[in-house]
């Protein structure tokens, strides 16, 4: 990996990049995933690069929604394992969710690396090899899936997603929760909750928000999942991109 000055004004953003670029390197990510990095990192711009008040508004509600779950999955890429591994398998600890692997340009080996770089970040239990459902309605390698995994889950949280498996997953009447920054995709508009923040701080604050709500009653996780409309806060970042955008034009 590159050596980065902490002091310099992109340290962050580069430093992400030079994970990513590492991670293909090493096989758990795709080329692809470069990519689509890039595309959101441009949103990531757009939203002055910080959490705005909708994304944790959204943040807040998936934690919720995630610990009334019966069945909470979350579903990890390889841009995911590359970007938060330590962070997600605290999040899973934290939420008892359990974690299936799920790639779109899907080999055997990335799935194995995948899984082995988890384990190292301390998970016990990985789904992703020999998977025995698929997700009706999708063709491509996305539908391959668990019957104890993300097959029979409730809640499934699935940053990073493609929007053909949100809908297949939304069609099967489960809670979907994304992480896109990209708040006009058809990910963004199909899924249950959308989380438009970047992930590198969306998961240290999900991991937050389960240690302060998991004594909240059970009535209380549900005012709050209730009282949350997905399109009426989509439009409230793009507003946000909005007001930024005007106020850097002046």
């Amino acid at each position: 990996m590159v050596n980065i000055p902490e002091d310099h004004p992109r340290y962050q953003s580069l430093m992400t990049r030079e994970k990513i670029t590492e991670a293909v390197d090493t096989s758990i990510c795709s080329p692809i995933g470069l990519i689509a990095h890039g595309r959101g990192e441009a949103f990531d711009y757009l939203i002055g690069e910080e959490t705005i008040d909708p994304a944790m508004l959204a943040t807040r509600v998936s934690v919720a929604m995630l610990l009334l779950a019966k069945r909470p999955v979350l579903s990890i890429n390889g841009n995911t394992a590359a970007l938060v591994p330590d962070e997600i398998v605290s999040l899973g600890e934290a939420l008892n969710s359990r974690l299936e692997v799920n790639l779109f340009y899907r080999t055997e080996e990335r799935v194995r690396r995948i899984i082995e770089r988890l384990k190292q970040s301390g998970a016990e239990e990985v789904f992703g090899e020999n998977p025995d459902a698929r997700i009706p309605g999708i063709e491509h390698a996305r539908s391959k899936a668990y019957k104890e995994g993300i097959y029979s889950a409730d809640v499934v949280l699935v940053p990073l997603e493609d929007g053909d498996r949100c809908s297949a997953l939304v069609n099967m009447q489960k809670c979907v929760i994304t992480i896109d920054l990209n708040p006009l995709s058809r990910t963004s508009q199909t899924a249950t909750v959308t989380i438009v923040d970047n992930i590198i701080r969306v998961i240290p604050n999900m991991i937050s928000l389960a240690f302060e709500m998991k004594d909240l009653k059970e009535e209380k996780l549900k005012e709050i999942v209730e009282g949350f409309d997905n399109k009426r806060n989509l439009k409230d970042t793009i507003s946000c991109i909005g007001d930024r955008l005007v106020t850097l034009s002046e």
